[in-house]
């Protein structure tokens, strides 16, 4: 019996998970025709280059993968999307220093013609993998005169612009993401949330003490690590924003 799923990965429809296909792509294009053994006799160039375009296109799939369990997760994989896309603009600086190239400028017309253009929404079926692929060759193809018909210094100008503009993208992104967890948290969060709540009501139900900095119930803990390890006291349950303790003076640790 045939098994087939039935839509989208939610991140197939982000734009900054199409670019960062793109990108990955024109950089793995651009390595294997410019980042030759002469200058790269160790291949650590080509391999940093290509590994970090990838980052930028894998951690924010992991990352939309994470939205409805952990938006602290979702973020932080965001966060290293970013960071992959600041370390891949800046081997591409680099490389076009070493060999002299000039930069376009922000009024350049080829700057302004990529970092204006504007992706088209994709229309996923029930072929959705082969949709998606489609749909990231065709975004690409707009980029080709620089990346696939140019000269090397078109393709690394091509993609220092098509890494800012993710980068612009992951920041969006960034504030968006923070802003819901300001307001909901995630669902790992609120399920942590919940158990320290459940926590403090047993406390108070068993008659434990109050914390003498904020007045909160406390919990019974172990001494982690030390010379006390092993040991129990009272900890307060608004740590780690509140770290009130107590000593236990009746209770023996098992």
């Amino acid at each position: 019996m045939a098994i087939s799923f039935s839509s989208a990965p939610s991140y197939f429809w982000l734009n900054a998970w199409v670019l960062a296909n793109i990108i990955e792509l024109a950089t793995q294009r651009f390595c294997d025709k410019y980042v030759a053994y002469d200058i790269d006799p160790g291949h650590r160039l080509y391999d940093q280059m290509t590994q970090a375009a990838r980052s930028i296109r894998a951690n924010i799939a992991e990352g939309s993968g994470r939205h409805d369990t952990s938006l602290e997760t979702e973020m932080r994989l965001t966060d290293v999307a970013k960071g992959s896309a600041h370390e891949l603009l800046g081997d591409f600086m680099n490389y076009m220093m070493r060999h002299s190239m000039t930069p376009w400028s922000s009024a350049d017309p080829r700057y302004q013609h990529v970092v204006t253009f504007k992706l088209e929404r994709p229309c996923y079926g029930e072929d959705f993998l082969g949709d998606a692929m489609r749909h990231i060759t065709k975004q690409k193809s707009h980029f080709d005169v620089y990346l696939e018909r140019g000269e090397a210094v078109d393709a690394a100008n091509c993609l220092m612009v098509l890494c800012l503009k993710v980068i612009y993208m992951l920041t969006s992104m960034l504030t968006a993401q923070l802003r819901d967890f300001k307001q909901t948290g995630g669902f790992a969060e609120n399920l942590t949330q919940t158990r320290i709540e459940a926590k403090r009501e047993n406390a108070q139900a068993e008659g434990a003490p109050q914390c003498p900095i904020c007045g909160k119930p406390m919990l019974r803990k172990t001494v982690m690590r030390g010379t006390r390890q092993g040991q129990l006291f009272w900890g307060c349950s608004g740590y780690p924003r509140c770290v009130g303790t107590r000593e236990i003076n009746d209770i023996k640790p098992k």
